[in-house]
């Protein structure tokens, strides 16, 4: 909701929480002042338009501050006649914070505090949403770690005996190799043992005395 007022001569468009700086008024800083001259009203797709004023709709602003505007020169000159007047001036001003809106008993302020509220349950809400869903993916996170350490641990054990197993094999293994290599040494061994016997000659037999011979 917003509003179009008419303060020293002058018309602004204002909205709850609007500062702006009008012509002084009468009244001290951190008091409340209402401004009757309200030419229009609108929210949303409504709106009111004075003739001159709105019927029923004011608006309240707090007083800020008071405050002087920038210096302005007034210059004039008379050709012929050797005239000059030059003047300065700062205008006083007064600084405003509209406060609240009205119209025919609608409150902006009221509007805009309750759709803050609104917000702020509904963001809320969501944070709250937010961390169920996270609690719960937590939850079946533990769950899942859970479960795989005893997997783990069961294929470690299978992995242990596999090893123990192919370490057994492999001694038979190497065990029956050795037999094998041993084996094969012996017979090889007596082999040699053989033919180095039908190798060495034979001792011939001592010749016996014949009756010649004596």
């Amino acid at each position: 909701m917003y509003a179009v007022i008419e303060t020293g001569g002058k018309q602004y468009r204002v909205e709850v929480g609007t500062e702006l700086e009008v012509e002084l008024l009468d009244a001290e800083p951190g008091k409340t002042v209402t401004l009757d001259r309200v030419l229009l009203v609108a929210d949303g797709d409504t709106a009111a338009i004075g003739q001159p004023v709105v019927d029923g709709a004011a608006v309240s602003a707090e007083i800020v501050r008071r405050d002087r505007g920038p210096k302005l020169i007034s210059f004039k000159y008379r050709p012929k006649a050797r005239t000059r007047v030059k003047k300065g001036h700062r205008q006083e001003l007064t600084i405003l914070r509209i406060s609240d809106i009205t119209l025919n008993g609608k409150s902006a302020a009221k509007s805009a505090a309750k759709a803050e509220a609104d917000a702020k349950t509904e963001r809320q809400r969501l944070d709250e949403a937010a961390a169920a869903q996270a609690a719960k993916d937590a939850a079946l996170a533990a769950k899942l770690a859970a479960t795989k350490e005893p997997a783990k641990k069961s294929t470690t054990k299978a992995s242990g005996s596999k090893a123990e197993t192919d370490t057994k094999t492999k001694s038979k293994s190497a065990a029956k190799a050795d037999a094998k290599d041993a084996k094969k040494t012996t017979t090889k061994a007596k082999a040699a043992d053989a033919g180095e016997a039908e190798a060495a000659p034979k001792k011939s037999a001592p010749k016996r005395a014949t009756k010649k011979d004596e």
